[in-house]
């Protein structure tokens, strides 16, 4: 299974935070928060953000095959379950709030060659402003995983297994878990799911028997 465990997590994000660059940090913040998929991630805008009601809508993805910026299309999500609105911890709320009083800097230092097209995620070096690509998201992470020495050959798309094996922790729900992931029906989503709720029975059971233990020995 290729994901982290919660401890994992807290330390990668710590690295993402304390040695990461441009948005390296609000990244990898919403992506394992979210749950979301890499692509979903990019095409956001902050239209897309309800602050108030604290939610975010998926309404569409990023397709960009030539990793060329300004060449993007954002086409609808994989399926039709992958269109959902999903409630964001306050958090990471207040994390976006930071990140859009940076890029609000940046645009105003560049008013004339910034895009704006109400990206989240921008790239903040040759196309201004343009949606970042996946493949730099990849990059950095695998930079990142090296820096804490974990497991550099997960992926963005690992902090969404991720995310399902600690909402399984937590107690979830399977169904609960694959409408925030926006699944129909997903083969690797229920084997996280059952694989991390099967240690969680068993170790109930064990829980369980230390404590009748106890008991017959006083």
């Amino acid at each position: 299974m290729k994901y982290l465990e919660k401890e994992e997590l807290n330390l990668f994000l710590e690295a993402a935070r304390e040695h990461g660059i441009e948005n390296d940090y609000f990244t990898f913040i919403t992506l394992a928060y979210t749950g979301m998929r890499a692509g979903e991630l990019c095409a956001l805008k902050w239209s897309d953000i309800n602050f108030e009601d604290q939610t975010v809508s998926i309404t569409k993805t990023l397709y960009n095959p030539t990793n060329n910026l300004p060449k993007y299309k954002l086409l609808p999500p994989k399926t039709k379950r992958s269109k959902r609105t999903i409630h964001l911890d306050g958090f990471v709320l207040e994390e976006l709030k930071k990140l859009k009083g940076i890029q609000n800097q940046v645009k105003m230092a560049h008013r004339d060659g910034f895009y704006d097209g109400d990206f989240i995620f921008t790239n903040y070096k040759k196309h201004l402003g343009y949606p970042e690509i996946i493949k730099t998201i990849e990059r950095r992470m695998k930079s990142l995983l090296k820096k804490v020495e974990l497991n550099s050959k997960l992926t963005p798309h690992s902090l969404r297994h991720t995310h399902t094996s600690l909402l399984a922790e937590a107690g979830v729900s399977l169904e609960g878990i694959m409408d925030r992931l926006g699944h129909a029906d997903d083969k690797t989503t229920k084997l996280v799911y059952m694989h991390v709720t099967k240690t969680i029975r068993k170790e109930a059971s064990e829980k369980f028997s230390d404590l009748m233990k106890s008991v017959w020995s006083q």
